[in-house]
């Protein structure tokens, strides 16, 4: 993408996916956005298990960056390092066990 040099805009969003146990796409990138991720919070609804993000580049396709963290019954893990998707970048998010996701982010719209 670009850098961009006109006007956009910019929106506060959020995600909610319930009663995630496997890969889900939380945020299915679209050409000319940035995505800034500003925390995901994932509540562990189930027995103990684990949990997983990563980005899909539509390139290289496991660009993990949370592999299979301990998250065990009735907690809640926090990830509050910022970072950047976009384009057609995809965020997914993988449990374990039956788990409650939140996802925050800025979308900036550059179409």
């Amino acid at each position: 993408m670009a850098i961009p040099s006109g006007s956009g805009t910019e929106v506060l969003r959020r995600v909610i996916k319930n009663g995630v146990t496997d890969w889900v796409v939380a945020i299915d990138g679209v050409a000319n956005h940035v995505y800034t991720i500003l925390s995901i919070i994932c509540c562990n609804q189930a027995s103990n298990g684990t949990v997983s993000i990563r980005i899909d580049d539509g390139v290289n396709a496991d660009n993990y960056i949370l592999d299979q963290a301990p998250c065990n019954t009735a907690e809640t893990y926090v990830w509050n390092d910022k970072f950047v998707i976009s384009g057609t970048d995809e965020l997914d998010i993988k449990s374990s066990q039956n788990s409650d996701w939140v996802i925050t982010y800025i979308d900036q719209d550059w179409s």
